[in-house]
Formats: structure tokens, sequence, C-alpha cells
């Protein structure tokens, strides 16, 4: 079992977690020479994959294991899954068609690395590869409906009706979004999805109760709109040394963002409100939700 947490303990537990992730990534990537893959796509995926990243899903996955008394081998896959959905969108979203962005997590995004067709393919590649890890598992295999329905989970989230529908609603927002429930509907989808099912695909590998079980989503699609909402306020605050990627991007590219359309101040208190609800929905669980408080106040405390 993942070992209880607290908030002094936290950040060295977030390295452990990230650094677990990332060996079983670079395992993944690693055995991608076998599979006879072109070299150049390899090398582009590890790029992409390997390169800094803060890995908040997949510590998130980690999070509900522990609450939910997994091992943290149950879910290495599900954490590995997930960062290479995160990862494959990035890629896109940096393209020219859609934020053209030079910078990603401190250098240069893949696209300009590479070249913009290997990027492409690139992100393809990491999200076929996705489904093939969950699939392969050795504990998914072992119980066939929650191997689907956790299939089934990264699917929904990264499809038309998540993380791809949030992303078309994202660029056509540019035009015009004025109202708080537009730009909120655009964050669930785009950002606040996928976090949701790196939070609630190790409750398929549980005997959680219904009410529990509706307990940790409330929370997860919570947390999920914080994330970005605090993603909104840090590209308006930080440069782009701090943040890795390029400062007031969205600003220059007239995004619709929560302070575009509500300002900071009332962004912040969005912010807060959010995030109180979501520690009242884990009050359900006690302190076997401690590590899943730690991550949120890392989330809402970050400077990146």
């Amino acid at each position: 079992m993942i070992s209880r947490t607290n908030a002094n303990s936290f950040r060295k537990n977030l390295e452990l977690y990230a650094e677990r992730v990332n060996t079983h990534l670079k395992a993944i990537i690693d055995a991608q020479y076998k599979s006879g893959a072109p070299q150049e796509l390899i090398k582009a995926m590890q790029y992409a994959v390997l390169g800094p990243g803060k890995r908040i899903r997949p510590v998130l996955t980690y999070a509900s294991a522990e609450l939910l008394s997994l091992k943290a081998e149950q879910v290495d896959s599900i954490a590995a899954a997930v960062e290479l959905v995160h990862t494959y969108s990035l890629i896109h979203d940096d393209l020219p068609a859609m934020d053209d962005d030079d910078l990603r997590r401190g250098r240069l995004t893949t696209h300009r690395e590479f070249n913009e067709a290997t990027a492409i393919l690139t992100g393809d590649a990491l999200q076929a590869i996705a489904f093939e890890v969950l699939y392969s598992d050795h504990f998914l295999r072992k119980d066939n409906a929650a191997q689907i329905e956790t299939i089934g989970w990264l699917a929904k989230v990264s499809g038309p009706k998540g993380m791809v529908g949030g992303q078309l609603l994202d660029i056509e927002a540019e035009k015009g979004v004025t109202d708080e429930e537009g730009i909120a509907n655009i964050h669930n989808l785009k950002t606040g999805q996928l976090i949701r099912a790196a939070i609630m695909m190790p409750s398929e590998l549980s005997q959680i109760t219904k009410e529990a079980k509706t307990k940790l989503d409330e929370f997860a699609s919570l947390i999920g709109l914080v994330f970005q909402i605090i993603d909104d306020l840090l590209e308006t605050q930080q440069d782009t040394a701090v943040l890795g990627k390029s400062s007031k991007s969205d600003m220059k590219k007239n995004k619709a963002t929560y302070p575009s359309v509500l300002g900071a101040d009332k962004s912040y208190d969005r912010v807060h409100k959010l995030y109180d609800n979501s520690m009242k929905a884990l009050d359900f669980f006690g302190k076997d939700a401690n590590t899943l408080r730690c991550v949120a106040d890392y989330i809402i405390n970050r400077s990146h």
C-alpha cells in the first residue's frame, strides 16, 4: 500500500510519485525499440514524454489509490496512460494550427525540436500507446470488467465529449466568450475531464461504495476546474522562465480565460470557493484522503 502522508512530507512523496511514473513511462517508450517503430518517432516520443513535467495527473492517480487502499503497482499503468494522453494533448495544442507555441516545459515544443509532421504523428502514437498500456496491464487483466471501465474512462474524457471537444471550443472562443458558464464549460472539457479520470479510474479496481464514488467524483470535478483557473492566473502573472512556456500567450491570442472574463480578483474568489467545496467532498473520507488534500493544496499554491 502507498504510505500515508501529511503536508510536511508531501513534497518528498510528490517527487517519489513523479519518479515512479517516470520510470514506468521510460520503460514504455524504450519498449518501442523492440516493436519496430521508426527511430525518429521513438526519439520524438522520448523527447515529449520524458522531459520535465510536474506529473500532477499521475500523482492524483497514486493519491486516489492510497485513499482506496490499492497498491501502487496496481495503478502504475493508469498513471502512465493518463500522462501519455496528457502529453499527446500538449504536443497537438502547441502546433501552428492550434496555439502555435515555441516553448513547453522550459524547452522547445516538439514540432520546433523535430518538425510539424513528426509532432502530429508523435501525439497520435502516444494516444494509441496509452490504450495499449491499459489493455496489456497485468492487474487490469485480472478483472475484465474493471479493465473495460478503465479504458472507457480514458476514451470518454479524451474524445469529443472531453478533451478534444474542449480544445475545439477553446479555439472557437477566440471569437469571443463573455460569460463564466462558457469558460467553465471549456475548462471542464479541455482540462478537467482528464484530471477527473486520473482520480476516478483507480476506483474501478476497488470495492468503493456508490456514495463514496459520488463524493470522490465531486472532488475530482472541482479540483480539475481549480487547476485550470490557477493556470489561467499564472499565465498572466508569471514570466516565461518560471512558467516554462510563453507568458501572456493567452492574452495575445485572445484566448478565453477566467481572468479575461471575470478579472483576477473574481477568478481567485472562484478558485477558493471551488477549493473549499472540494475539501467538503473529501470530508466524507476523513484522514484517508490526506494525500489528495495535499495535492489539492499544491495545485492551488503552485507557482508554475
